[in-house]
């Protein structure tokens, strides 16, 4: 098994914890995995982006090429269009359909919306409404977590293994919603 994934998002919007959520779940279920990332303006709100390998066998690097990613996995969807020159022709586009409005002359958001849906495969989530749902917009990375856990090949327990290690220590109700906004992304259809 051979699964790599590019994540990426704005500073602030939990693309690392994202990383380390899947990575974990991957090591649980004795996976080889390689993680590199770039870290751009985070602090304020500039790009992030992080590569992600998991393998049954030995991951030489640490870099997807471009054309490789079996998956795109944004936090915003201007994002995903930054960086779909890493998607393999049959990979798929899993982002959020919120935009963080960082700049004053965002483009059109429907525009970016369809050009997204016009890729063969693509996943939009109303991640940060699912989220609240959920009791805290702040789980709306979960939520592209349980989203993207429907092609991602890893056991959803595995993945909600790994939520548990990174927010149980946070206490039982930030637990509580980051396990429910990965389960609404997961029913997502």
């Amino acid at each position: 098994m051979k699964y790599d994934i590019v994540l990426c998002g704005v500073g602030g919007q939990g693309v690392l914890s994202v990383a380390a959520i899947i990575a974990g779940a991957a090591v649980a279920e004795g996976l080889q995995v390689r993680q590199s990332e770039v870290h751009g303006m985070a602090q304020r709100g500039g790009e992030v982006i992080a590569h992600l390998r998991l393998s049954s066998d030995a991951v030489r690097s640490d870099l997807i090429p471009h054309g490789g990613a079996h998956m795109l996995l944004s936090m915003e969807p201007m994002e995903a269009l930054r960086y779909v020159r890493y998607l393999r022709p049959d990979g798929i586009i899993v982002t959020a359909t919120e935009p963080y409005l960082n700049i004053p002359d965002y483009p059109d958001l429907e525009g970016i919306l369809d050009a997204v849906r016009g890729f063969p495969r693509s996943l939009l989530v109303p991640a940060r409404e699912l989220a609240r749902q959920a009791g805290s917009a702040r789980a709306s990375n979960v939520a592209l977590v349980g989203a993207a856990s429907r092609t991602i090949p890893l056991d959803p327990a595995s993945l909600e293994g790994a939520i548990r290690s990174r927010f149980g220590g946070k206490g039982e109700s930030i637990l509580a919603v980051n396990l429910d906004a990965f389960a609404r992304g997961r029913s997502l259809s």
